[in-house]
C-alpha cells in the first residue's frame, strides 16, 4: 500500500459517529529543548486546551464530516472539567458527560523546535464506564464508534455500533476481557503505551494499525506496510497528530471506503495536525 492520493472527502456520506474515552485539559508549552536534569529552563509561550485522545479524535471526525459527533466521555466537578465541557461544545461536540467527584485529569505538553513534544499526565484518567447512566442503548444507532477508554462492558455496548475501532490504550487486559470483536484497532508502534502484540489478543481485530510516525506503518494481519504523507507546511507540534490519524480511518471505514483510502486520510489528517500548536 504506496500510493499518497487521497479520496475527495466530499464524498463522505453523512455518518452518525461517535468516541467513547478520556478528556484532559492541558497546557502546551513551547520550548528551545526539552529540560535536562538540574537544568532551569524557559517556555517561550503557553497556552492551554482541552485535549486527550478522545477530544482530539472526536473533533477529526467532526470536522471531516463538517457535522456534530458525539463523545461520550468523563470529566471532573470542577474547574478543568467546566472548561473542557464548554470548549468542546464550542466545537462542535455533542457531550454526554459522566461527572465525577475526581479532579479531571490534567497533561503538559512541552514542543520543542523541531516539533517533536513530550507529554506529563497528572491524576487519574476518567472513563466512562457501562454503568454510568450515559446513552449505551443507543449505540446501535451509529455508523461508527472509536473507543481511547471505557470499562469491559462499555466495550461490549460500543460492538452494537455498525463499526468499531479502538485504541491499545483502551487496555489489553478490557480487550481481553470484553473479548469484543473490533473492525480496526489504531495506534502508534512507537509508543510504549500504544504498542501491543497482536498475538496476545485473545479476540483478533479485523485489522491492527501500527503506525510508526513518518516511516508510514503496519497493517496487521495482512503484514502490509504504508507509507506517511508530507505535510502541506512546516510541521510545528506532533500533538495528536497519532489521534487524527484515527480519527480519519475510523471516519473513512464508518462510510465504507476501501482500507487504502482510509489510510491514505488518516495519513493526511495526521500530517496536518502537525502544521500548528496543539490537536486543533
Amino acid at each position: 500500500m504506496h500510493t499518497n492520493k487521497i479520496k475527495n472527502t466530499s464524498k463522505l456520506p453523512k455518518l452518525k459517529l461517535a468516541v467513547i474515552g478520556h478528556v484532559e485539559w492541558v497546557t502546551f508549552l513551547k520550548v528551545d529543548q526539552l529540560p535536562a536534569s538540574g537544568i532551569i529552563s524557559h517556555a517561550k509561550d503557553y497556552f492551554e486546551e482541552a485535549a486527550g485522545g478522545a477530544a482530539v479524535t472526536a473533533v477529526q471526525m467532526s470536522r471531516l464530516i463538517n457535522g456534530s459527533v458525539d463523545l461520550i466521555t468523563s470529566l471532573g466537578k470542577d474547574n478543568c472539567g467546566e472548561k473542557c465541557y464548554e470548549r468542546l461544545t464550542n466545537l462542535g461536540l455533542n457531550l454526554s458527560v459522566a461527572w465525577r467527584e475526581m479532579p479531571t485529569r490534567k497533561g503538559i505538553s512541552l514542543i520543542e523546535t523541531n516539533g517533536e513534544r513530550a507529554i506529563t499526565v497528572i491524576g487519574e484518567r476518567l472513563q466512562p464506564v457501562a454503568s454510568d447512566n450515559l446513552p449505551w442503548d443507543k449505540l446501535k444507532d451509529y455508523d461508527g464508534i472509536f473507543v481511547t477508554a471505557t470499562d469491559a462492558e462499555g466495550l461490549r455496548q460500543a460492538r452494537k455500533a455498525k463499526f468499531l475501532a479502538a485504541t491499545p490504550r483502551t487496555g489489553k487486559k478490557i480487550l481481553n476481557i470484553s473479548r469484543t470483536k473490533l473492525d480496526a484497532l489504531i495506534g502508534s508502534g512507537l509508543d510504549p503505551g500504544e504498542k501491543i502484540n497482536f498475538d496476545e489478543l485473545s479476540q483478533k481485530p479485523n485489522i491492527y494499525i501500527s503506525t510508526e510516525g513518518k516511516a508510514g506503518g503496519m497493517i496487521y494481519p495482512l503484514n502490509q506496510s504504508f507509507n506517511s504523507i508530507k505535510a502541506s507546511s512546516k510541521e510545528i507540534d506532533s500533538y495528536g497528530c497519532g489521534d487524527c490519524f484515527a480519527g480519519g480511518v475510523t471516519t473513512a471505514l464508518s462510510a465504507k471506503w476501501n482500507l487504502e483510502d482510509a489510510v491514505n486520510l488518516g495519513a493526511f489528517c495526521g500530517a496536518e495536525c502537525s502544521t500548528h500548536y496543539g490537536p486543533y
